[in-house]
C-alpha cells in the first residue's frame, strides 16, 4: 500500500528527506510514581471529562496535569504557565529523568488476553518514536489529510512555548516496504529487553526500547530519507509545531529544537492501522426535527425502539454504509438511520473535485450537505463537540434536553491516501486512527534536542 511517491522539494527543485532524529527522551522514574499505567494517559484530544477527572485523581503526577492543565480561577498566570511550573518541579525532584544519550525509541502496543499473554487475534502495533524534521505540507514529505481549527492549534502551541517541550507524539504512517527501519523495529522488539513495560486498563501492554547504536541509527536514517509520511493522528499538534517554528523565525531565532517535533512513525504495510470515524454532538438540534429536514436529501428510517441500544444501532449503520454514505441521528432515546443520499442534491452541494471521490466521503457530505445546506449550522469546535467513541456520542446526546448525535461511518484507508496524495484535506476531526500512542511514556525537552 503506497502512501505517496518519494519526496521532492517544491516544484521538484531538489530532493528533501524524511528525517526522524534521535533525542534524549524524558521518562518517569518508575520508583517515584505509583506505576506507569497510573501516570500516563490517552492523547489529550480523546480524553472525555469524566476520564480527565479520573486521571487527575489517579496519581498526583499523571501526565494529564501537563497536557490538560487546570488553572484556578482568579489566580495570576495561565494554565500553560501552570503546566510549565509543574514540569519544572517534576524534573527538579526526580519524578521525570532524562535518558543518558540520544535515541530513537521502538514502541510496541499489544493486546493481552484474559491471562495477561499477548492475544494473537488482538492489536499489535510497532513503530519508531523520534524528533521529526518539520516541513510545510506543500513540500510533500509529511502530509496531512484533515483541516484544523485555529483555537486548538494556538492552544497546543502556547503549551509548547510555555513548557519548552513536546509532551506527546503525533502519529505518522509510512510504507516501509520491508526496509531497514521496519526490520530493525521487529528485531529490537523481538530480541532485546525493553527499557519500560506497562499494561493499561484498556487491555494493552506498552513497551519501549532505546536504539542508540550509531550504525543502526544511520541505517534507519538512510532508509527513511526518500520516503513520505501521512499524518494519521495529531493534525492540530503538527500545525502547532509549524506555528511555533514560524514564531521563532519571525523573532529572529536561528535553527533550533523548534525545527523538530515529537512523532511516532509506523510502517502501515507491516502494521495496518485501525481506522474509525469521529462523530458530532450538536446541542439544541432536536433529533426528530433534524431527521425531518434530512428527508429532503436522504432516505430516513426510524429504527425500532429495540434497536436504540448502541450495538443494534451501530450494526444497522455498518450495514447501510456498505452501500454508500450513511449516518445515524440519535437523541432522547430515538434513532434515525439516514441512507441513500439523493445524487442530484449531493452533486449540487458537494462540489469539490474529483466528484467521484469527494461525494463518497462521509465527512464531506456531513459538512456540506447536512450541516451547511440542510441544518444551516457551522461545524466548528466552539459550537459542536467532536467525539471519538460512538457510544459516548449517543450517551452525550441523550443527556441533553435538546441534542443530537450524528454518528458517522469511517472513510476507507484508500480514500484517506487519495485525499493526501491530492494535497487536499477533509473537514476537521473526520478520521480516528488507532491504536494511538500512550501519552507520557517518553517526552522531549527543547533544551535536550
Amino acid at each position: 500500500m503506497q502512501i505517496l511517491p518519494s519526496s521532492q522539494g517544491p516544484a521538484g527543485d531538489s530532493p528533501l528527506d524524511l528525517v526522524l532524529a534521535p533525542f534524549r527522551g524524558v521518562r518517569y522514574a518508575e520508583d517515584r510514581v505509583s506505576g506507569l499505567a497510573e501516570v500516563t494517559s490517552p492523547p489529550y484530544d480523546v480524553i472525555a471529562a469524566d476520564i480527565e477527572n479520573e486521571l487527575f485523581a489517579r496519581d498526583p503526577h499523571n501526565i494529564v496535569r501537563l497536557i490538560l492543565p487546570r488553572h484556578a480561577p482568579g489566580q495570576p498566570g495561565s494554565p500553560f504557565e501552570d503546566a510549565a511550573d509543574e514540569l519544572a518541579d517534576w524534573l527538579a525532584t526526580g519524578i521525570l529523568v532524562s535518558d543518558p544519550q540520544p535515541a530513537l525509541y521502538v514502541y510496541e502496543q499489544v493486546a493481552l488476553d484474559g491471562s495477561g499473554r499477548p492475544d494473537p487475534a488482538g492489536v499489535l502495533q510497532r513503530g519508531l518514536i523520534g524528533a521529526l524534521d518539520l516541513v510545510p505540507p506543500v513540500v510533500g514529505i509529511v502530509l496531512p489529510h484533515e483541516n484544523v481549527a485555529p483555537g486548538p492549534v494556538a492552544g497546543r502551541r502556547q503549551l509548547m512555548e510555555a513548557t519548552q517541550a513536546n509532551l506527546e507524539p503525533i502519529f505518522l504512517l509510512y510504507e516501509g516496504s520491508g526496509g531497514a527501519a521496519s526490520k530493525l523495529v521487529d528485531e529490537v522488539a523481538s530480541g532485546r529487553p525493553p527499557v519500560l513495560s506497562a499494561s493499561t486498563a484498556d487491555g494493552l501492554r506498552h513497551r519501549l526500547w532505546a536504539i542508540t547504536d550509531e550504525s543502526e541509527l544511520a541505517e534507519v536514517a538512510a532508509d527513511l530519507a526518500p520516503r513520505t509520511a501521512l499524518i494519521a493522528d495529531g493534525h492540530h499538534r503538527y500545525a502547532a509545531y509549524l506555528q511555533l517554528q514560524e514564531h521563532r523565525r519571525q523573532a529572529g531565532s536561528g535553527p533550533g529544537p523548534w525545527d523538530r517535533g515529537l512523532a511516532m512513525l509506523v510502517d502501515s504495510a507491516a502494521y495496518p492501522p485501525q481506522l474509525g470515524a469521529i462523530h458530532r454532538v450538536v446541542e439544541g438540534l432536536v433529533p426528530e426535527v433534524a431527521a425531518r429536514l434530512a428527508a429532503a436529501a436522504f432516505s430516513v428510517r426510524e429504527l425500532p425502539a429495540g434497536t436504540a441500544d448502541v450495538p443494534g444501532a451501530l450494526a444497522a449503520l455498518a450495514e447501510a454504509a456498505q452501500h454508500g454514505v450513511a449516518f445515524l441521528l440519535t437523541g432522547a432515546g430515538r434513532v434515525f438511520l439516514l441512507t441513500s443520499p439523493d445524487p442530484v442534491v449531493v452533486g449540487a452541494t458537494v462540489t469539490d473535485q474529483p466528484a467521484e471521490l469527494w461525494q463518497q466521503l462521509p465527512a464531506a457530505v456531513l459538512q456540506d450537505l447536512l450541516f451547511a445546506r440542510i441544518w444551516g449550522i457551522e461545524d466548528d469546535a466552539r459550537s459542536i463537540r467532536a467525539v471519538h467513541d460512538a457510544a459516548a456520542a449517543i450517551e452525550a446526546a441523550d443527556e441533553e434536553p435538546y441534542g443530537t448525535a450524528i454518528v458517522c461511518s469511517p472513510m476507507s484507508a484508500g480514500q484517506v491516501y487519495q485525499v493526501a496524495a491530492l494535497g487536499r484535506r477533509v473537514p476537521r476531526k473526520s478520521t480516528s486512527f488507532g491504536p494511538k500512542p500512550r501519552t507520557g511514556l517518553v517526552m522531549r525537552l527543547f533544551a535536550q534536542g
